[in-house]
């Protein structure tokens, strides 16, 4: 038994060699591309940040994230925007690279720390995407966060009565869609 427990060691450690190897080819190879194309690959982080951007919007405006957050991360793109008028001559001692570096470093902190405040189990994840939707005489289920926001897009779902306690777990206010009016 010990010669498997050993085999399957040596095993992972050959196999974390070659994804490193393939992690640092590909690596390489999109700095190729991107030395070859600066013009498409300023445009393509051109439209990324924008994307970013609306991503952000979209999360204030329907989703509740916390302005604080928010504003730190447009802050941010706003600074990426002002790295990408000279992309690709970056100066890694211009005081608006080191800013781009430090934000990310924030904005990163603050959206952990935000999604350790609004815990979501898997199993709740996971239901949001393979349950198939449901007729009227289905049962509505709010799941409404911590702090009390009244839920969001990501913590609602359809489930049916005969599910109404696997799909609503205790502390979960479930209403009866026809009661509700909807």
């Amino acid at each position: 038994m010990w010669f498997i427990y050993l085999l399957s060691w040596l095993s992972l450690l050959i196999q974390v060699c070659f994804v490193t190897l393939a992690i640092a080819a590909g690596l390489y190879y999109l700095a190729e591309l991107i030395e070859e194309y600066t013009v498409a690959t300023s445009r393509i982080i051109n439209y990324t940040i924008l994307f970013s951007t609306g991503v952000l919007a979209g999360l204030y405006i329907f989703e509740g994230f916390p302005m604080l957050m928010v504003g730190v991360g447009l802050f941010t793109n706003l600074v990426y925007f002002g790295l990408l008028q000279r992309f690709p001559y970056i100066l890694l001692s211009s005081p608006n690279f080191i800013l781009s570096c430090v934000l990310v470093v924030v904005n990163h902190y603050m959206a952990f720390q935000y999604f350790a405040q609004e815990y979501y189990p898997f199993s709740e994840q996971v239901k949001m995407f393979f349950h198939p939707p449901c007729s009227k005489e289905m049962t509505w289920c709010l799941i409404t966060s911590p702090r009390g926001s009244g839920g969001s897009a990501l913590g609602s779902f359809w489930c049916s009565p005969s599910s109404k306690r696997l799909f609503c777990p205790v502390g979960r206010k479930c209403t009866d869609q026809l009661d509700s009016g909807g």
